[in-house]
């Protein structure tokens, strides 16, 4: 019997990706797999029941569960959906593994097989599966587009009959995939540029966008990628230095966002009563917290003339090239295991490994067992 990869409609409110889109379907079918997709899974993302010929469409998630052996998700599945799984099956998409133990002991309970895509390693080898990097940018390039449209000033210098107006300056906080799109965006745009991050080596790349890196005199690269935590003293060098930065921006975008814990707080309420008014924030991290004192996740926030937008969830709303983004990360992820339309998962491979959070009923992933520290 050859393998089913099943792909259900997404029920979490607003999200209109899709894990599948018809190209990638028609991949997974040369491969030797069939596909079992719920009617109406990619209208959000413009692609119609009609468009996936590769594959076999059911009218509800509960025959798309029954008949699949691997299910691929956008959003994280609720415990009813788990239950709804097939035991022993393989599950594959975000899996916010690091905040629902409740989630976690139902995957247990039905001992599925969990891959979660903010677990993969951010190596090498990894880079084409890695679906936190290519959602980022995505958020990345929609941040600028939100910053542009609500900043009351144009983005590049404009000349006219009476003489020319300069171009706004933008600060962006954060130099990951995100705040490298938002940059390479804001300058296509034809902004003034500026961008911070704790860790020294991104100074190159953001130059390399034309930018002007800003220098606090602030080491802190940490390990797989992402920024330590600051000392006291550190913040307080940073937040000084920072804060002429911050008063000097049109606009200020921030994206330093860490899975599993709160978004630091950068950019606090004195810097934000020291910037213009008219001046405008958009804060990428809200759904953590936000890296900005005053942020609220999907609301706007109005502070001594700034205008302080929180948005969540922002590839859901570019979902179609967001969805081919996801689409071709998760084939590149499980492709290789799939061999003669079966699957057969090395588990000496270090991304499988890596990317494993449940697997016989256990959780298995060292990390995470330690950040909820026996709340299973």
């Amino acid at each position: 019997m050859s393998l089913t990869i099943g792909v259900p409609k997404e029920t979490a409110r607003g999200e209109r990706r899709i894990a599948v889109v018809p190209e990638v379907a028609k991949k997974y079918r040369g491969l030797g797999a069939q596909l079992c997709i719920e009617t109406g899974a990619g209208a959000g993302s413009s692609a119609g029941d009609d468009d996936f010929t590769d594959a076999t469409l059911v009218g509800n998630a509960a025959e798309v569960f029954e008949r699949s052996q691997v299910l691929l998700k956008v959003a994280p599945p609720t415990v009813d959906e788990i239950r709804a799984m097939q035991p022993e099956s393989v599950l594959i998409g975000h899996l916010q593994p690091y905040q629902s133990a409740e989630r976690i002991k139902a995957l247990n309970d039905r001992k599925i097989l969990s891959f979660a895509v903010e677990l993969i390693p951010r190596i090498s080898r990894a880079q084409s599966m890695d679906a936190l990097s290519s959602q980022a940018a995505v958020a990345g390039y929609l941040c600028a587009l939100i910053a542009a449209n609500a900043c009351p000033k144009f983005f590049p210098m404009i000349t006219y009959a009476a003489g020319t107006i300069r171009p706004a300056r933008v600060l962006v906080i954060g130099a990951g995939v995100a705040g490298l799109q938002v940059i390479a965006t804001a300058k296509r745009l034809g902004a003034v540029v500026e961008a911070y991050d704790v860790r020294p080596e991104t100074k190159e790349q953001v130059e390399s966008l034309g930018a002007r890196f800003v220098d606090v005199g602030v080491s802190a690269a940490g390990a797989g990628g992402y920024a330590r935590e600051l000392t006291e003293e550190e913040r307080a060098l940073q937040a000084e230095k920072l804060g002429k930065a911050v008063s000097l921006a049109d606009v200020l975008v921030t994206t330093a966002a860490i899975p599993g814990r709160r978004s630091p707080v950068i950019v606090t309420a004195a810097m934000v009563a020291g910037m213009k008014s008219g001046a405008v924030v958009v804060d990428m991290a809200a759904e953590g917290g936000g890296n900005v004192a005053g942020t609220k996740a999907d609301e706007t926030v109005h502070m001594n003339g700034v205008t302080i937008f929180g948005p969540t969830n922002l590839p859901s709303r570019m979902p179609v090239h967001a969805s081919e983004m996801y689409s071709k990360n998760l084939f590149n992820f499980i492709s290789p295991f799939i061999r003669e339309g079966n699957l057969e998962i090395d588990w000496d491979d270090a991304v499988i490994s890596g990317a494993c959070l449940t697997r016989g009923g256990e959780l298995v992933h060292e990390g995470v067992k330690k950040a909820l520290n026996g709340s299973l």
